[in-house]
C-alpha cells in the first residue's frame, strides 16, 4: 500500500510535527546542546529551563491512590511508518484509534522510544519506555507510558525491532499495527501534569505511566542501543506537582 497518499501522508505528516524535535535549532542529549542547554538554543525553547511542570519526573511508588477513573484504550489497527526522525525511532499511525481520560477523548498519533526510561520509579531507570502521543480535537497532549524491563522478547515489536531505520530522517512502511498490543494486563497508572520530554517543553501534557512493565529480549534492547545508546532527559523538579495513582 503506498503510504503517500494525501490523507494519509496528512495524518503522518501530522504525527511527525509532534515527534518533539523542532526544527528551530539543533539539540542534543549531551555537551553543549545536550539537556541542560536547551533552553538557550533558541527562543522557542525557554520553556525547558523556565517551565515549571516540566517532565520527566521520578515518582514514588508510595504516591497518594487517588479516584481516578480507568483510562478507555480504543486503539485499533493501523497503517503507518517506522522513522528515524534524528532523536529516537518513532511510529507514526494512519489511524491508530483513541483513549478516553475522564470526559475527553485523544487521538493516538504516534509512539516513539527513549533509552533508559525518562521516567523514574523510586529512584530507579527502566531500559526502556515507549511514549504513546495523543492529541485531542483542541490541540492538547496526553501521553501514556509504558515502561519495559529485560526478558522475554516482546512479540509485538518484533518485527518493528528487526528492521529499524539506521539513519536519520529514514523511514520504513508499516502495514499494520495495533498499540493494544502495547499494553500490559494491568492498566494502573500514575497521573501527574507535565511537559514534552524534548524541545520546546510545552506544558499543560496530561501525563499517565502505566504500573506494569512489558518485556523486551536483549537482543531488541541492543538493537534500539546500536542507534540510540541514550536518548533521555534527566528528571525533573516536581515543583509542588501532586503525583496521582490509580488503584
Amino acid at each position: 500500500m503506498n503510504l503517500r497518499t494525501p490523507l494519509l501522508g496528512a495524518a503522518l505528516f501530522a504525527a511527525s510535527c509532534l515527534s518533539f524535535a523542532a526544527d528551530h535549532a539543533h539539540w542534543t542529549y549531551e555537551g553543549h546542546t545536550g539537556p541542560e542547554h536547551w533552553g538557550e538554543l533558541d527562543p522557542s525553547f525557554k520553556t525547558c529551563n523556565t517551565g515549571r511542570e516540566q517532565s520527566p519526573i521520578n515518582i514514588m511508588a508510595s504516591e497518594k491512590s487517588a479516584t481516578l477513573k480507568s483510562i478507555i484504550f480504543g486503539y485499533e489497527a493501523s497503517i503507518g511508518e517506522v522513522i528515524n526522525n534524528g532523536h529516537t525511532i518513532q511510529i507514526n499511525l494512519a489511524n491508530g484509534g483513541t483513549i478516553k481520560l475522564g470526559g475527553n477523548e485523544y487521538a493516538l498519533l504516534q509512539f516513539h522510544f527513549h533509552t533508559p526510561s525518562e521516567e523514574q520509579i523510586d529512584g530507579r531507570h527502566f531500559p526502556l519506555v515507549a511514549h504513546l502521543v495523543h492529541k485531542d480535537s483542541d490541540g492538547h497532549l496526553a501521553v501514556v507510558a509504558v515502561l519495559f524491563e529485560l526478558g522475554q522478547e516482546n512479540a509485538a515489536l518484533k518485527d518493528i525491532f528487526a528492521a529499524l531505520p539506521t539513519d536519520a530522517g529514514t523511514a520504513k512502511p508499516l502495514s499494520t499495527f495495533n498499540t493494544a498490543d502495547l499494553l500490559p494486563s494491568d492498566r494502573s497508572y500514575y497521573a501527574f501534569k507535565g511537559s514534552l520530554t524534548t524541545p520546546p517543553c510545552n506544558e499543560n501534557v496530561r501525563w499517565q505511566v502505566l504500573k506494569q512493565p512489558l518485556t523486551i529480549s536483549a537482543a531488541q534492547f541492543a538493537a534500539f542501543k546500536a542507534i540510540y545508546p541514550l536518548n533521555a532527559r534527566p528528571v525533573q523538579p516536581l515543583n509542588g506537582r501532586k503525583v496521582m495513582s490509580s488503584s
